[in-house]
Formats: C-alpha cells, structure tokens, sequence
C-alpha cells in the first residue's frame, strides 16, 4: 500500500464541535487514519495529521476543505497565527513508498477540484509551486485574509493557480502544496513582557532573515508567555536541537532563559533520538541501539509486494492476471519515473530539464491511477462471480442474472482496458526517457518499455477473455477494436525506446 501524509491547517482552535466535524469529514473516507489533532486556542488553529493511500488523498483532504468552507468564517475570525482561509494550508508529505513527485500531483489535482467544486482561490506552494516566487508559504500568504481580499482581482501577481480571481467570501482562500516531513516546534521564553525578546531571537533565527537553514520563526504572544514559533521544513539538515540551542544562545544574549518547548502534531522518531543523544553526549549513537527498533524490524512481516506475490499465487482466483497487468504497468512507470528523476537537475541535461520534470510528473500520476487499477481488477472479477451466482428461475430472474451478468462482463472488460491506456502511456513516456534521458539510466528505460508493454498485453487478454464470455459479442466489439490499437500503438513505442537504448548502449 503507498501511504502518503497530508497536514491539514485549519483557520478554528477554540470551538471542539466545528474542529470534530472537519476530522470526521476527512476520516470518513476510506483508509483514512488520523494519527493526530492538535489545536490552540490563542493561534485559533488546528493542525490535523493523517496518512492515506495515495488513491484516497484528494478525497479526503478534499472532504476536510469542503467542511471547513461550510463551517468558518473568517470575517469572524481572529488569531496570533497569519491566515488566509478556513482551510488555510494543505500540504501532502511522501512516506516510505511514495514520492515528492506523487505529492506534486496530488497537489495539483486536489487544487483543481477545490478551485473547480468549491470556488476558492488555489495558490499552489513549495515543490507543487508552478511559480519560484510562490515556494515560500510566507510569500503567498503575505497579505492574509483582509489583504488578500482586495489584492485577488487587482493584482496580476496574486492570480491563483486555480479557482475564481476572487476571494472567497467566507472561506478566503487555500494554499495547497507538497513538501518534505516538516516539525512545527515552538520555545517558550517565559511572561509576554518577553514578547521582543522572542522576536528578536526570530529574527537571528529564520533563514530568510540570515539565520538557520531550513527554519522558518516568529516571536507571538501565547496564553500571556512569548513564544518562538518554529517550523524546521527539513530536520536532516538542521535538527531539532540545533534550533533549540540557538533559541537559548540568542535568548541569554537580552537575558532571558528558555522555560519549556512543545511540538505542535507528529516529528519522526530519529529527530527526538538525535536531540536525546546530544544531549547525554552519546558517542556513535545509532537507531539499531533501540529496543523497540528492533522489535518492530523483527515482527513486521513481509514488505507490500512480497504479500501481493503470495496473494497472487494462492489458489484464489483474486488478484489474477489483469492485477498482475496493471502492477507490472505501474513498475513500468515507476522506472520512468526513477529515470527522469536521475536526468532532472543535472548540469549536462539541462536543455531536457522542463520536459524530464514533466515526464516524471507524468509517470507519477501514471504509477497512481495503475495501482488503482490492481485493486479495481479484483472488484470488477468480483461483480461477475457475484452475477453468475444471481438465480436463474423463474424467467424474470433469469433475464435479471443474464443483464447483471453482461454488465459485469463488461465491466471487467473495461477495467482491463483503462490499464491498457495507462501502460500505452507509460510505453509513451519510456521512449521519451530512453531518447533523452541520463544515459546511465538507459537500460532503465528499456525495462519500462517491455514492463509497458507486457502489462498492456496482459490487459488487453483480460478484455478479450470477458467479452468472449458475453452473449452478444458485438456489446464488446468496440473494446476489441480499441485493444487492439493500444497492443499495436504500445509495441510501437516500446521498440521506439528499445532502439533508442540500443543506440545508447552502442553494443550489438
């Protein structure tokens, strides 16, 4: 299963009947866990944290933003924290299995639903940004609220990225982005009469005012104390500690001592482990010195493909070959994905960068829409098993079977088809990433294509075998007709990419 993270804020932290309300709007949807919910009054926001299967996101961060539009209004609202909409930030995080180029997409295809079925104003942010001047969330949210509500429709510059020209009247606007694991980290510096002290110890602290990398900070006023308010966008590069040391040096510098800290959500275990071992001046510390790593390593079981290989050769009839299909096409795609990734970025294939960015892009949302597919073939063989076992007497229950029957047949025709124009893309995209793409990567490549192309095959045998199966055949002669184009279009391709490789490789 690839799980991606999403960290909703929301512009409520004091009334708990609205806050549940948008967290059961988002965990309402399938496969949705909430792992945290974290609101502060004086802020008025609430951050809630959930992992989802990429198939699942848009879902339900959508579900999320459509409640928090019904429910607040920010012409009411007031808080130490800047906003600019009821749903004001949605980020999605890739976990183990995913990618930031899978977040870019869903980034992308949730601000276009928001815009398009809600009629907010979508500003898109750091890597999901199609503009360098709106990766920082601070940039596109300078303004907040009130400004924004004069700056939308005026200003060229603060066009959104989808949705009206036109600030939302209740609900503001939302920005809407994919970035790394981020920890929002807050230090305390005693009574409010502290409160420039804390901002000045901000200002020496965030990166875009000379300080460290990595690390956005504001001095507020919370609950009558001065807070530094923190968020450490990348902990790898600067830790949690060192953030923390830096707070206390500069704090010491006007007087002042640090009384406590508190992170706000969820912060991976390593961050922690590290701040623990800094502080005891463990020497040569690693993760595999913890119990409960170890414990966790040793009963975890089997990795996702490992158990879909030995569900697949059990004597279930599910998953069956038109799952295989669309797994391998999405390994296909994959594969591109990890090629234009080698090629984006580099010096000496800068004249491709724009296109392999895309490609990657593109196979991203290639991998997502395959892997859905793997669980929707075994739904639709489902319906037809279901159909089949309807009665067959008297006479209009048997006509009632035979129509469910061909519905389902066509069905699981049809999905076996979509897989088939999935992996025909993929096939697309191998040949671009064999033509063009790094060179030491070409072999790649060439396994996308034959992956592409095995994996359309595959499907288009599944489509054939359910149309065979109808009564009336020519219901099925037009996914006949269109399988056989995509077997031939996707074998075209492929051997495109391969003679590409070929010539790459420049051995016989």
């Amino acid at each position: 299963m690839r799980l991606v993270e999403c960290v909703p804020n929301f512009s409520e932290g004091r009334r708990p009947e609205i806050i549940a309300a948008i967290r059961d709007a988002i965990a309402a949807v399938e496969g949705v866990v909430i792992l945290d919910s974290s609101s502060d009054l004086s802020h008025n926001r609430t951050v809630i944290t959930f992992v989802v299967p990429v198939e699942q996101a848009v879902d339900a961060a959508f579900g999320g933003i459509r409640k928090a539009r019904e429910l607040i209004d920010l012409n009411h609202h007031t808080g130490e924290h800047p906003r600019m909409g009821a749903a004001d930030v949605v980020p999605f995080i890739p976990l183990e299995g995913t990618t930031m180029e899978d977040c870019i997409v869903l980034a992308r295809s949730l601000g276009e639903r928001v815009g398009r079925d809600l009629q907010i104003p979508v500003f898109l942010y750091e890597r999901a940004a199609t503009r360098s001047d709106r990766e920082n969330l601070a940039d596109v949210r300078r303004g907040e609220f009130e400004g924004l509500r004069t700056q939308i429709g005026q200003d060229a510059t603060r066009v959104p990225d989808f949705g009206p020209n036109r600030i939302h009247p209740t609900a503001g606007a939302v920005a809407i982005g994919a970035r790394p694991f981020l920890v929002a980290y807050n230090v305390y510096l005693g009574p409010a009469t502290n409160l420039q002290v804390a901002k000045d110890v901000a200002k020496a602290l965030r990166h875009s005012t000379g300080g460290l990398r990595y690390v956005k900070a504001l001095g507020l006023e919370v609950d009558g104390q001065a807070q530094v308010s923190m968020n450490l966008v990348d902990t790898e590069k600067t830790p949690l500690y060192r953030a923390f040391d830096m707070v206390k040096m500069e704090a010491a510098t006007q007087g002042v001592n640090t009384t406590w800290s508190e992170i706000v959500g969820l912060v991976p275990e390593r961050a922690l482990l590290e701040t623990a071992a800094r502080h005891v001046q463990l020497r040569n510390f690693s993760s595999e010195m913890v119990l409960e790593r170890r414990v966790r390593d040793a009963v975890q079981g089997g990795q996702s493909l490992s158990g879909f290989v030995s569900s697949v050769a059990s004597s279930a009839p599910v998953p069956g070959g038109g799952s295989v299909a669309a797994h391998v096409g999405a390994l296909a795609a994959a594969l591109v994905q990890m090629v234009a990734g080698l090629t984006a970025g580099k010096k000496k294939y800068a004249s491709v960068d724009a296109e392999m960015r895309a490609v990657a892009l593109d196979a991203a949302g290639v991998v997502t829409q395959l892997s859905a597919l793997v669980a929707r073939d075994a739904a639709a063989f489902a319906e037809v098993s279901a159909a089949y076992k309807m009665p067959n007497e008297p006479d209009d229950a048997a006509a009632r079977r035979k129509a469910a029957v061909t519905k389902a047949l066509l069905g699981a025709a049809e999905v076996p088809l979509e897989t088939a124009r999935a992996c025909a893309r993929a096939a697309e995209l191998a040949g671009v990433a064999a033509a063009k793409g790094n060179t030491n990567a070409a072999s790649d490549a060439g396994v996308a294509a034959l992956l592409a192309e095995a994996g359309c095959k595959g499907a288009v045998l599944n489509v054939r075998i359910n149309v065979a199966s109808l009564d009336d055949k020519s219901l099925g002669a037009g996914l006949l007709e269109e399988a056989k184009q995509l077997v031939a279009q996707t074998s075209a391709r492929a051997r495109f990419a391969i003679d590409a490789v070929d010539k790459t490789i420049g051995l016989p």
